[in-house]
């Protein structure tokens, strides 16, 4: 099924694409597309965008397009056999062992970078729920509250894998990826998206309501991969300086931009980069068009648009 969907090579036989296939298509695209505007976005604190690589020294702006375009696939499969579906166990291993295959293809185009595990195991559960709902524009907490109930069956399928974020979650008691799922990804539906919504309205630039977005999650999340990376004076560090840029009235004024690049160099001189918040913009940015109904993600404009509007 993923070789025909994807292949630039026109199949010699004559078909048609369901409804269903042609659904998983889109929403495997706008997570794609989330993906990459939330890597090109620029300029952000730490994390790799238009300008370099941030605290990444196996990651770049390259590396991250590689990895979406490869787990795209994957992500199209999971949406494919949720249609129709609804949370259960059997469901939630067949994910599992898609999302597994998704790692594989990503570590291969990446030559072995981590540029989105994170992602796959929230735009997976996010793609899969939103397969399931009957209306193609179902609310974001709809899409948010069934990917909870997918995620609350465990994987029995092979033995339980820690990784980073779990001994992270666990060694300073925070919730990680697995808890932001299980709690119906409040960072996304109580701050991402309402930030994103009410920064358009106010007139901000595109660019701007996403830089504002990402500051807001990461002023509320305690992302472990700042935690695994730099400790608790990392997430001290990232939580202080993204208040800083709140109280001078965010990314799009001239105080907020010093401060935003005064939190830029703090984090790379830490060494650290909020990745776990940086995937949860991009959840952000696939739900926002998924319950607007929109066919794509608005591509980032960072490098030709006028990032910092008036003050």
């Amino acid at each position: 099924m993923r070789k025909d969907f994807f292949s630039s090579t026109p199949l010699k036989t004559p078909w048609t694409v369901s409804s269903d296939q042609a659904r998983a298509i889109r929403l495997a695209a706008l997570a794609r597309q989330a993906l990459i505007a939330e890597a090109e976005l620029t300029p952000k604190p730490g994390l790799v965008d238009r300008r370099g690589t941030g605290a990444h020294s196996d990651l770049s702006l390259a590396i991250m397009t590689r990895s979406a375009r490869a787990i795209e696939p994957y992500l199209c499969e999971m949406a494919l056999i949720s249609g129709r579906n609804y949370p259960s166990q059997p469901l939630r291993e067949r994910l599992a062992a898609i999302g597994r295959e998704a790692e594989h293809a990503m570590l291969k185009a990446t030559s072995g970078s981590n540029a989105h595990k994170g992602a796959i195991w929230i735009l997976g559960l996010l793609t899969s729920a939103a397969a399931m709902q009957d209306e193609d524009l179902a609310p974001a907490s709809t899409i948010t509250g069934t990917a909870k109930r997918i995620a609350s069956f465990g994987d029995r399928a092979t033995p339980r894998l820690v990784s980073h974020g779990d001994l992270v979650a666990n060694k300073y008691g925070v919730a990680g990826a697995r808890g932001e799922a299980l709690g119906g990804f409040p960072h996304v539906v109580e701050i991402g998206l309402p930030i994103l919504h009410s920064r358009r309205a106010s007139g901000a630039t595109e660019t701007v309501a996403r830089l504002d977005t990402l500051l807001g999650i990461m002023s509320c999340l305690d992302d472990t991969c700042l935690l695994y990376r730099g400790g608790e004076e990392a997430l001290v560090t990232a939580k202080a300086g993204t208040a800083a840029v709140k109280s001078a009235g965010g990314s799009g004024t001239t105080l907020g931009k010093q401060r935003l690049q005064r939190l830029d160099h703090r984090l790379l001189e830490l060494g650290v980069s909020p990745g776990g918040s940086g995937d949860l913009l991009a959840a952000t940015l696939f739900l926002d068009a998924v319950e607007r109904g929109e066919n794509e993600v608005q591509a980032d404009r960072s490098g030709s648009e006028e990032i910092y509007g008036a003050d």
